[in-house]
């Protein structure tokens, strides 16, 4: 793994990261925060084992893994997961670099099976050891003790935990089937209140009430006797 430009560094900001994973909440939540804060790319990660994939976005090429910037925060964005492979490798070197990184904290973003809602709240929060002792997150719902997180949230967690390193987890409740804008709009609005800023989730809440149309439809549809000469 490399840093382009070499040496580039986040010292003393807060990062927010998020993947593809359970209703791709983290990977949508940075791609808002990216947009809604008007974010500045800084750095690239350059991953020999990443996917041949690139995309145009604003008259550019967006890569792989990138990093921004906006005020005292940081964002990985993450368009694809590493092959399957070297995920680990990958993981395990991402947390080497933020921990280098000069970066204060890591706030790191996925969903979480919206079947295992036990009450009516919308999230749930996992911190590092760290991170509890610098006061942690008061008030805030902790994930339950006999639950499991997967996937590269769980793998950063256990690096960042290792290592004495702040950081934590906000799992908002997802659809487990599709993408979900309104579990990602849970994240950026918590996101919002921890690091003061203001976020406008009405695309996101609007995103999530087309797709909800949609399916609704579609469910209708099938629903109706076969033979039907209506469409």
């Amino acid at each position: 793994m490399k840093i382009v430009p070499q040496g580039s560094r986040i010292d003393g900001t807060s990062l927010i990261a998020g993947f593809h994973g359970i209703g791709a909440t983290g990977y949508w939540t940075v791609k808002f925060l990216v947009t809604e804060l008007k974010a500045q790319r800084r750095c690239f990660i350059d991953y020999e084992h990443a996917p041949a994939v690139a995309s145009q976005i604003e008259g550019r090429i967006a890569t792989p893994y990138e990093v921004y910037s906006a005020g005292e925060l940081s964002l990985l964005k993450a368009e694809v997961s590493p092959v399957r492979e070297k995920e680990n490798e990958f993981y395990h070197q991402l947390a080497e670099w933020i921990m280098s990184s000069g970066a204060k904290e890591v706030a790191l973003v996925g969903g979480l099976d919206e079947s295992l809602r036990t009450d009516g709240g919308a999230y749930r929060v996992a911190m590092t050891g760290a991170m509890s002792a610098l006061g942690g997150l008061p008030g805030e719902p902790i994930f339950e003790e006999d639950r499991m997180i997967v996937g590269p949230v769980a793998s950063l967690l256990n690096a960042f935990e290792m290592n004495s390193f702040p950081a934590y987890a906000v799992l908002a409740y997802s659809n487990t089937e599709r993408v979900d804008p309104r579990a990602a709009a849970v994240a950026v609005e918590f996101l919002a209140r921890r690091y003061r800023f203001t976020a406008n989730t009405a695309p996101l809440i609007k995103g999530a009430e087309v797709i909800e149309s949609e399916l609704k439809m579609i469910e209708e549809k099938e629903k109706r006797p076969a033979g039907s000469v209506y469409s």
